[in-house]
């Protein structure tokens, strides 16, 4: 008999509201009494990249928006704190002093979506399915310190671990740990287009133009057991092209709440403007923005040039001219906000000046004006990220030690591009996977690194992060990331450029929007909900 034919049944900172907005609609939308949102993330399937909500491909704000809402993990982080609580797990922990063996166990009588069981072998083929396909581009990196997964019964999952990590429970609660059906989910390749399978809050339909993601429904699971309470029945994901589509739909009440990604003009119309039918919120945020460099290219590969361009490139101007103050100068790829942040680059840097950049390049024998080129993906990023880079080759060239121009590359084109080394220097973004300086270093350096650098430094990669991962206590880290932030700042694999903020804006009626975004800026839909109107 089929082994699960028969199933028993068992962030936020500182906030701040301003009204704005006009139009009489509620965003109930097309499907009833749905919670209609806003996005104009681009989530597609490519020839490269088929399987776009397939945990073992999928590592991007967007599409980890979605997962998060239907897969299930062992573990989630909760509406406030920094530290993971059980979700499909009932208990896990450590079983040991040096962080190598942890240990869950699931709650009883677990199922997905489609009524099959969900056991401890689940668990171990999910993580192992992973490991079996290893996407390039992928999350693999989060589980890669995995080196054997196995289940003690049917409840029980132990992870041995190739060294001490005292990050693994943050990245048991990503997208990347999401627990599949062996019965549904191929054990060695991808699912294609998005489909998908599993025991989190919601169910999800799609639907599809040109293979990008033109619509998500959620559904609640009835079937969920986890550590969230849901407070709608449904909510409607709708994708736009332009953010000022997606104002319209907003100003006329087609859609009732927005996140990703308002552009800075609407965030200040938004926020000046006195009505009563829409509100903003206001967050910290813990997005990066930052140029990355390919550093065997021989345009930058000397880093008297890296430098120079630190030196030159002022965060200020970017966040004040270009972001309208929607975004804060970021000194460091750890951000302001996260335990160990320290401002490297300003202390190494200070002000950006002509006369300092000038000696860089001269003391290093660089004849100038260097010639090169900067690359990044509006289609991505949003079209305010060609001002950015309009405004960064402008910075560069006025100083008469650069020739820089800049080209605009489509993300299905970009981002395999960019880590097959095509750039020189390319701009990149970067939203945590959990609350940990250690997300903001170690993605970043070694063998298969997320941007597939060339770059090496021993010092962070065999000394730092290893000592850093053994620390349960996080505080006695510090010093140690503050020394890898100074290491990035001498040596400029990554030029950190600026820090986001979160907005939400909810038509009135709407309530839940403080706590709709976590501060990785995945999506709980969950916490939206419909209240007495103002």
């Amino acid at each position: 008999m089929n082994r699960k034919a028969m199933v028993l049944p068992a962030m936020v900172g500182l906030l701040t509201s301003v009204l704005a907005g006009c139009g009489d609609a509620d965003g109930a939308g097309s499907d009833g009494d749905s919670i209609v949102v806003g996005s104009n993330d681009l989530i597609e399937a490519t020839d490269g990249a088929p399987a776009p909500l397939d945990p073992a491909q999928a590592y991007d704000v967007g599409a980890w928006s979605l997962m998060h809402n239907v897969f299930q993990t062992l573990l989630r982080m909760p509406r406030s704190g920094n530290q993971p609580v059980p979700d499909a797990a009932r208990t896990c922990g450590f079983q040991d002093k040096q962080s190598e063996q942890f240990r869950c166990t699931l709650r009883t009588g677990l199922t997905f979506a489609n009524g099959n069981a969900l056991t401890a072998q689940d668990v171990v083929f999910s993580f192992q399915r992973t490991q079996a396909i290893n996407y390039k581009n992928g999350p693999l990196s989060l589980t890669s310190n995995i080196d054997k997964v196995e289940a003690a019964g049917e409840l029980e999952v132990v992870f041995h671990l190739k060294s001490p990590d005292a990050t693994f429970p943050h990245k048991l609660a990503t997208p990347a740990a999401a627990l599949l059906d062996s019965e549904d989910y191929a054990k060695d390749k991808l699912r294609s287009g998005f489909d998908v399978t599993g025991s989190g809050p919601y169910t999800l339909r799609t639907e599809t133009r040109d293979r990008r993601l033109t619509k998500a429904v959620f559904t609640k699971n009835p079937k969920y057991q986890g550590a969230v309470e849901v407070r709608n029945s449904k909510v409607e994901l709708k994708f736009f092209a332009e953010a000022k589509d997606m104002q319209k739909a907003l100003d006329k009440g087609d859609v009732s709440t927005v996140n990703r990604t308002l552009a800075p003009e609407q965030v200040v119309r938004l926020r000046d403007t006195n009505q009563s039918d829409v509100k903003l919120t206001e967050s910290s945020g813990q997005e990066i923005r930052y140029l990355a460099f390919n550093t065997d290219d021989s345009s930058v590969r000397s880093k008297a040039v890296r430098q120079a361009m630190a030196q030159l490139v002022d965060r200020q101007a970017l966040t004040r001219d270009v972001y309208r103050r929607t975004t804060v100068p970021l000194y460091s790829l750890v951000p302001t906000g996260t335990s160990a942040h320290t401002n490297s680059f300003y202390n190494s840097y200070g002000e950006p000046s002509v006369s300092k950049a000038k000696k860089i390049l001269r003391d290093a024998d660089i004849t100038t004006p260097v010639e090169v080129t900067l690359s990044y993906s509006s289609e991505h990023y949003g079209t305010v990220t060609t001002k950015e880079f309009q405004a960064l080759r402008q910075q560069l060239n006025d100083s008469g030690l650069f020739k820089a121009k800049i080209q605009d590359v489509p993300w299905g084109t970009y981002r395999p591009a960019a880590a097959e080394g095509k750039y020189a220097v390319y701009g990149m973004g970067w939203y945590p996977d959990f609350p940990d300086p250690d997300n903001y270093v170690a993605p970043f350096f070694g063998p298969g690194n997320f941007l597939n650098s060339p770059y090496r430094n021993s010092t962070i990669e065999n000394v730092l992060i290893p000592r850093t991962r053994q620390q349960g206590q996080r505080t006695l880290a510090v010093r140690d990331f503050q020394h890898v932030q100074n290491v990035v700042a001498d040596e400029v694999p990554v030029l950190p450029l600026w820090q986001g903020k979160q907005y939400v804006a909810t038509r009135d009626g709407i309530t839940g929007a403080e706590w709709s975004v976590d501060d990785a800026g995945k999506l709980r839909l969950w916490e939206l909900g419909r209240g007495v109107k103002d």
